[in-house]
């Protein structure tokens, strides 16, 4: 990963080509685990999901549930701003060909522990993707077996956070139908259901 990332940084020296940090506030009751930053989306620009096809998905939605304000325009100068919610993913460099290994997935997971339990913990975490998924509930200290991945399952960990999955956002899934645009805008109503607006 990192010699991928030096690679990247020679052919494209003017991109971010660098961990990608979380976006929102800390202290969001949603948190939002992606996968790993895309190569010429938030590897380029610096910020999760921005600039490629999956970000226009999720905010899209965030945006229609109220869970961001502003316009997204695949910038991070958009002036775009998260409301109660905090994106981030299970790895923080862009992995060769968007497919980190498992090594990388645990390595980086030290990342999402702290994004996870460090107070005040989330109420509900959206994780996309089976990778997002089961890294999240290690991070949280559970094993996936004991709670296996499906679209739009709405899992209570006890006293922890509730965890909500769906299938990513990428344009491969879109694509070939497996996720569209009205499947994952019920899960984010789901998590607003889960997180009443304040109405700020």
């Amino acid at each position: 990963m990192v010699a991928y990332r030096e690679a990247n940084r020679a052919t494209e020296p003017g991109w971010h080509n660098a961990p990608v940090a979380s976006f929102g506030d800390p202290a969001a009751k949603l948190v939002v685990v992606g996968l790993a930053p895309g190569r010429g989306g938030a590897n380029r620009t610096g910020r999760p999901f921005t600039g490629d096809f999956a970000g226009d998905i999720l905010y899209a939605a965030l945006l229609a549930h109220g869970f961001a304000r502003g316009n997204y325009a695949a910038d991070p100068a958009d002036g775009l701003t998260l409301v109660d919610c905090r994106v981030t993913n299970a790895v923080r460099c862009v992995p060769p060909e968007n497919r980190p290994s498992a090594a990388e997935t645990n390595t980086c997971r030290r990342f999402l522990e702290d994004e996870l339990g460090t107070p005040p913990a989330p109420e509900v975490i959206l994780c996309l993707g089976r990778i997002a998924y089961d890294s999240s509930l290690r991070a949280l200290g559970h094993r996936p077996q004991a709670h296996p991945f499906r679209h739009g399952a709405l899992t209570s960990l006890g006293n922890g956070p509730t965890v909500l999955a769906s299938y990513h956002t990428s344009r491969y899934n879109v694509n070939t139908g497996k996720l569209t645009a009205a499947m994952f805008d019920e899960v984010v109503a789901t998590a607003r259901r889960q997180i009443p607006s304040s109405g700020a």
